[in-house]
């Protein structure tokens, strides 16, 4: 039996997406629930995949069953396509499996021609409706399927128009039209050197071919690359029987939402046009009128529409976009689809549906989409506010600010506490610039991927940021950075975008993010279902107090480098630095030991109860002296001033920064190694850890320390870190005349961590997988240059779907993940295993997290949201029975 490659209506219904299409199988489900649909049929997704397989061209196969079902469309309506007395005609829409609003390519009135037009005029009595829907054909065929530009077509109309002294399209008659008709067929010929074909069928299969073609288009294309939509889907083709929404007074046609897609507000939400066809309400060239006077217009039809609308959410059970037309007084539905909404509006339509009785609590939480929570997490750009970027860069922490520029994080510093509010723009930061991004609205870079310095600390504190913005030239000296013919100086004001890495210039407008009860009641939904925990990433007692209001149960990763990077503390981490002997370290770090005590405590108590996972110094030791050129620059500046003290400490400095500095820091002196060369340090944090611990378990407070030695490759280096930390603990106990339970785990963040798991498990009472670390030692990326040099194209030529710095790359790191996990745990079966690199609140990343069975994944406080959510929809489609 041959394949069916053509489907009427009546035979499909709404499961049927992935062979007719998302248009074509809600067309077929209206039909099949008694709603007025004009009759059609849908040629399908596979006819298109096999348009491609056989060369761009329709099979005799499928062109036989496309007349066949012609034909029977023929007999159901009674007219004939091309009859010149009363002529069919249909409208040819593309409709793939996933909706692509706008995407690809519709054409209608299809069947006119000069013969056609003038039967169409005669039976309807209207020839201003005929040779309008006819010109409209033209167009529509013209742009779409024989490539000649829209806007040769619209300076047609505008010539007549101005000849006629006309305003609107109305206002033209039928001589005008013929006018309009007959300079479309010209510029035709002209541009593709063939006449406009008159013969119906062929312009069907012309139609049809066109549809499949645009599949491929460079629009649907890129809206596939960013919606993650597969290229091998194909799209449907559905040919349907016309009716005309511009016979006439007593026609018209919309587009309406049965809920206010931006609000979620239960009200039908749309527009109408009187006398008009579909593209006339999305054009522009005439102002719709809001959907609820349809009721004073015509109140009967509406009265219809607004059941039509509560039918198709009771059916469907979700949200509809309906597009209508009504003929002669009568409705006709020619689609529905769930709707496009914004995350405010997922929101409180999932949470009112289940008040509804609609939906369970669990397809309301799968309902709203988990990344795009994060747009209600941070003041965004008003989305009806027209902006235009003049630049734009890595999106690499999402909200959006505006300020003024300033270069100088001392500046930075100074205007932000005196209440300006400021963008920090800088090639890129450094923990020495810590002070300016607290004070600045957010951070601009032009060096820096989206794991940078700045991405990360700004990520952390919930402020936007732009980091890789490549296109920008900073002139340090001048105060300005230059973007092509534009300058921006010192004091003007920019806006940038975090969320889309876009910068413009001028203050655009803001809003701020609503935490809605809705929102509310969805994460405690989820908080029921989930298994992994979530915890946060915070360096400071307000980084935790904003975790616990985001729901964080307890933190996952406090990196102990950010504490010394207030301005207060860095001379005297310099001082321990630049010593040259370890008893003139312990003098720097007994002055330091206090400070980092006194964060501890507050962290500690800020998390009562709460595990806190404290990261020992990670980062090389270079990074917290000043960059290497200003240096020369101050020391060049000093020595034409002559001798003096400031000259020779400089010049000790440097002298220090080339000795530390390293061919590639990222594997060099850092973490566990800086450890094991300088014990010193680690014994100073770990006491200032413990002894914080014991001050507050005197008063009565549960403090839960996880004590996490990074960058450990080797179960050697773990167990002499682990003997050291436990005979540090022993005499803080002891000093302090208290006990407190402790873990001693490891930041797992290299390939061969992951390979000998089992044997580093002996040592080790947890996991924490940095992810970040982990992702770059295993593609051998170096992650800043990767992001903004390499990544993108990398992207752009499908070589990888997604940075696998923000989206966790399971067949190699997660790889790696999995088989930690099983060595770890055929060690020690309870190991406690958690993530806390920003993988951790990306939800397809959570989603592995869940399914290789640990315990908990970290995230900056402003991600534990939408950690939360994903952590629940993981458990809703993967089912784990406990956290292991």
């Amino acid at each position: 039996m041959a394949k069916k490659y053509v489907y009427n209506f009546r035979e499909g219904n709404a499961q049927m997406r992935k062979l007719l299409g998302g248009k074509g199988a809600n067309l077929a489900e209206m039909t099949k629930i008694g709603l007025p649909v004009p009759m059609g049929f849908t040629i399908t997704t596979e006819a298109c995949l096999n348009y491609y397989e056989e060369g761009e061209k329709i099979s005799e196969d499928i062109l036989s069953q496309i007349f066949q079902a012609l034909e029977e469309l023929e007999k159901e309506m009674g007219k004939k396509l091309g009859d010149p007395k009363d002529p069919l005609l249909v409208s040819v829409r593309s409709g793939a499996a996933i909706s692509m609003p706008g995407m690809m390519d519709t054409i209608l009135n299809l069947g006119l021609n000069d013969e056609s037009v003038k039967g169409l005029a005669e039976k309807t009595g209207n020839e201003r409706f005929a040779y309008d829907s006819y010109r409209r054909f033209i167009q529509m065929f013209g742009n779409v399927v024989m490539e000649v530009p829209h806007e040769k077509f619209e300076e047609i109309i505008s010539e007549v128009k101005k000849k006629k002294n006309a305003t609107y399209d109305t206002e033209l008659d039928a001589e005008d039209w013929k006018e309009v008709i007959e300079g479309y067929k010209k510029l035709i010929r002209e541009e593709t050197g063939r006449d406009f074909p008159q013969d119906p069928k062929e312009q069907l299969l012309m139609a049809v071919e066109a549809v499949f073609k645009s599949w491929n288009n460079q629009r649907a294309k890129v809206y596939r690359r960013i919606n993650k939509i597969p290229d091998d889907l194909g799209t449907a083709v559905n040919v349907q029987a016309m009716v005309f929404g511009n016979k006439g007074n007593d026609s018209g046609t919309g587009v309406a939402f049965t809920r206010n897609p931006s609000t979620g507000e239960k009200e039908v939400y749309g527009e109408f046009l009187m006398n008009a066809q579909g593209e006339d309400v999305v054009a522009g060239i005439r102002t719709p009128q809001d959907i609820k006077q349809l009721k004073e217009v015509m109140p009967e039809v509406y009265e219809q529409f607004i059941n039509v609308c509560n039918l198709l959410e009771k059916h469907y059970r979700d949200m509809q976009d309906i597009e209508f037309t009504i003929e002669n007084g009568k409705l006709y539905m020619l689609q529905t689809r769930s709707g496009k909404r914004t995350a405010q509006a997922a929101v409180k339509v999932a949470v009112d549906m289940v008040k509804e009785g609609l939906i369970t609590k669990e397809e309301a939480i799968l309902r709203v989409p988990a990344g795009q929570v994060e747009t209600l997490l941070h003041r965004r750009i008003d989305p009806n506010a027209k902006v235009q970027p003049i630049a734009k860069g890595l999106p690499a922490s999402p909200g959006a600010a505006c300020g003024r520029v300033v270069f100088d994080p001392d500046e930075a510093e100074t205007l932000g506490n005196n209440g300006e509010k400021i963008i920090l723009v800088r090639t890129e930061t450094t923990p020495d610039d810590i002070h300016g991004i607290v004070a600045a609205q957010g951070v601009l870079t032009s060096r820096g991927g989206m794991t940078s310095h700045a991405a990360v600390v700004a990520r952390g504190m919930g402020k936007p940021c732009v980091s890789g913005c490549e296109s920008i030239r900073i002139d340090y000296e001048k105060q300005e950075f230059k973007v092509g013919q534009i300058t921006v100086k010192k004091g003007d004001i920019i806006s940038i975008d975090g969320s889309t890495g876009e910068v413009m210039l001028g203050q655009v407008p803001l809003i701020d993010p609503e935490l809605s009860e809705e929102f509310n009641q969805i994460l405690a939904w989820a908080d029921e279902i989930r298994k992994l925990k979530v915890r946060a990433n915070a360096d400071t007692p307000s980084d935790a107090q904003k975790a616990l209001e985001f729901g964080a149960e307890g933190i996952g990763l406090c990196r102990t480098e950010h504490m010394f990077m207030a301005q207060d503390r860095l001379p005297v981490v310099q001082q321990m630095i630049m010593a040259e002997t370890k008893e003139e370290r312990e003098e720097a770090l007994s002055k330091i030991l206090p400070m980092q005590q006194k964060d501890f405590e507050g962290i500690f108590q800020a998390m009562e109860g709460l595990p806190v996972t404290v990261r020992l110094l990670d980062p090389p030791l270079h990074e917290f002296l000043p960059n290497e050129e200003e240096l020369i620059v101050e020391i060049m500046e000093l020595k034409a001033k002559g001798p003096s003290k400031e000259l020779e400490e400089k010049q000790e400095i440097l002298k220090k920064v080339r000795a530390l500095s390293e061919m590639n820091p990222m594997l060099g002196l850092r973490g566990c190694r800086l450890g094991l060369l300088y014990p010193e340090i680690y014994t100073m944090q770990v006491r200032a850890i413990l002894t914080a611990a014991c001050n507050l378990a005197k008063k009565g407070i549960k403090v839960l320390p996880e004590i996490e030695i990074p960058l450990v490759g080797h179960e050697a280096e773990l167990r002499i870190l682990r003997e050291a930390v436990e005979k540090t603990a022993e005499d803080v106990f002891e000093e302090e005349g208290i006990k407190v339970h402790y873990l001693i785990g490891t930041m797992i963040e290299l390939p061969r961590a992951c390979l000998t798991a089992d044997k580093i498990a002996n040592y080790a009472d947890f996991f924490s997988f940095g992810t970040n670390d982990l992702t770059q030692t295993t593609f051998g990326f170096s992650r800043d240059d990767a992001e903004g040099k390499i990544l993108p194209h990398y992207i752009e030529n499908k070589i990888l779907s997604d940075s696998p710095f923000i989206v966790l790359d399971r067949d190699g790191v997660g790889l790696l993940m999995k088989m930690a996990v099983e060595k770890g745990r055929s060690v020690k079966p309870d190991l406690l295993i958690g993530i806390c690199g920003e993988h951790g609140g990306e939800p397809s990343s959570v989603e592995f997290c869940h399914m290789i069975g640990l315990d908990f994944v970290s995230c900056s406080p402003f991600r534990v949201p939408i950690a939360r959510l994903a952590a629940a929809q993981a458990q809703l489609t993967n089912p784990r029975e406990d956290n292991n």
